[in-house]
């Protein structure tokens, strides 16, 4: 999509509650609550990300009762029973955290989130400070783009990266994030790279192609009737 791709940093939410490493259970609790989120980053005295507390971190505290160590536990056991028994966001946070970059494309903070199976990634600069957080939600931002903002940009990415122009300037119109290319381009490779361009605008569903090469004229036998005629109007010559 060029330079025009749109980053983390153009999605996050810059607003961050974040808590202190001494930050008691109940209010973490209180604080996720009051916020409506599932996850809230750990930062140090610098403001450093340093984990990050989630749901998930919270409930083994309501699944397991507190008694004794089990011997037959395995290391998964353990690290729940440990959490049942944790006081402080930072005894109960997952460090260290994944995080995100403000340049970050938003296929990559995707991508972060499906391998490492959260909702959201605190965003940090290259300290490691925090900046603001990104969700699966503000991912999905780009397609609330109205179609004529998406049109315009796929218009503008294949008059810059298609060479030759194309015989005739192409159609684009997009309808509910589905974008339809029309009209001719002089050369057929470069099909697969404009529904590649076309594709690569944040906020297009699908793209439909009906591209076409230039009409080309049939050659004709000059021995049929009417064919030597015919080959010289398509040339414009005359017939001897």
């Amino acid at each position: 999509m060029g330079g025009n791709q749109y980053r983390v940093g153009d999605v996050m939410t810059r607003t961050v509650v974040a808590l202190a490493s001494a930050t008691a259970f109940k209010d973490i609790a209180k604080a996720m609550r009051r916020w409506r989120v599932s996850a809230l980053p750990v930062v140090d005295d610098a403001r450093r990300v340093v984990g990050v507390v989630s749901e998930t971190d919270l409930l083994p505290k309501v699944r397991l009762p507190l008694r004794g160590p089990d011997p037959d536990a395995g290391p998964h056991r353990l690290a729940d029973l440990a959490k049942a028994g944790a006081r402080t966001a930072q005894e109960l946070m997952t460090a260290p955290a994944v995080t995100a970059r403000a340049e970050d494309t938003l296929s990559q903070a995707a991508r972060s989130m499906a391998r490492h199976q959260v909702k959201r990634l605190p965003v940090v600069d290259a300290d490691g400070l925090l900046q603001g957080i990104v969700s699966r939600s503000d991912l999905l931002k780009v397609f609330l783009r109205t179609d004529e903002d998406i049109a315009r940009e796929v218009d503008r990415e294949l008059a810059a990266c298609l060479v030759p122009e194309p015989v005739r300037p192409l159609r684009v119109t997009v309808r509910d994030g589905v974008v339809r290319l029309g009209g001719r381009v002089r050369d057929t490779a470069q099909v697969p790279l404009a529904v590649r361009l076309a594709r690569s605008v944040a906020g297009v569903v699908d793209v439909e192609c009906a591209l076409g090469g230039p009409r080309r004229r049939p050659a004709l036998d000059p021995d049929l009737p009417g064919g030597a005629a015919a080959a010289a109007s398509a040339a414009g010559g005359d017939v001897p």
